[in-house]
C-alpha cells in the first residue's frame, strides 16, 4: 500500500509491476498514515484534512469507495490504530477543541461512532501506539509529551515530557514491557 503527498493511495502486489487498486486519486489531502488491520482484509488511510477512510481490501473494482469515511479531527489526523478486531479504531491528530486522541466504533452509525475523546496534547497529537496485552494507548504530541491511556476505563493514566520537540515515532517492544520514542530533534 502506498500513499503520497498528492493524496493518492495505491495497492500493489509483490510480483506485479502495475497497481492492483487505486483507493484514492491524486488531488485529495496528503496522506499522513495508513495501515492494514491485523486480518489483512481492511486498510485505513488518515489524511491532512482530519479524515480517516477505511476500505475492504478484496475489492474487484479499480476505484473502490471507502465503506467508512469520518472527519476525526478538525485540522489533521496524524495517526491511527485498529483495536481488537478492527471494529474499534483510535485516532490521533489536532482538533480545535483539544480532543486530540479519540476512540471510534466502526459498527454504529457515523453520528454515534465517537465513543470517547481525550482532551490532551496542546497543539495536537502526532503519533499513536496500541498495546493490546495491556489495553493501553500511547500517544506522542507536538510539544514532546507522552500520554498513556487505559482504553477500558477511558482515562489518562500518565502524562510526561519525553522530548523538547515533537514526538515523531513510537515503537512497542513485543512483550510490552517497554516502549521507545523518537523526536524531531
Amino acid at each position: 500500500l502506498t500513499g503520497a503527498q498528492d493524496g493518492s493511495v495505491r495497492m500493489f502486489e509483490w510480483t506485479r509491476p502495475q497497481q492492483l487498486v487505486c483507493f484514492r486519486q491524486a488531488g485529495n489531502a496528503r496522506v499522513t498514515r495508513m495501515y492494514f488491520n491485523s486480518q489483512g482484509n481492511k486498510c485505513g488511510v488518515a489524511d491532512g484534512e482530519g479524515f480517516l477512510s477505511i476500505w475492504q481490501v478484496n475489492q474487484t473494482t479499480s476505484n473502490p469507495k471507502p465503506y467508512l469515511s469520518w472527519q476525526c479531527h478538525s485540522k489533521t489526523t496524524s495517526d491511527f490504530a485498529f483495536i481488537t478486531s478492527s471494529s474499534l479504531v483510535a485516532t490521533s491528530g489536532q482538533s480545535n477543541d483539544n480532543r486530540n486522541v479519540c476512540l471510534w466504533d466502526t459498527l454504529v452509525s457515523s453520528g454515534n461512532s465517537l465513543i470517547h475523546a481525550f482532551t490532551c496534547h496542546d497543539h495536537g497529537a502526532t503519533v499513536l501506539q496500541y498495546a493490546p496485552k495491556h489495553q493501553l494507548l500511547i500517544s506522542g504530541g507536538r510539544k514532546g509529551y507522552i500520554c498513556i491511556f487505559d482504553i477500558r476505563q477511558r482515562q489518562i493514566l500518565f502524562t510526561f515530557q519525553a522530548h523538547e520537540s515533537a514526538v515523531k515515532a513510537l515503537a512497542l517492544e513485543p512483550s510490552e514491557d517497554y516502549f521507545v520514542t523518537g523526536s524531531a530533534e
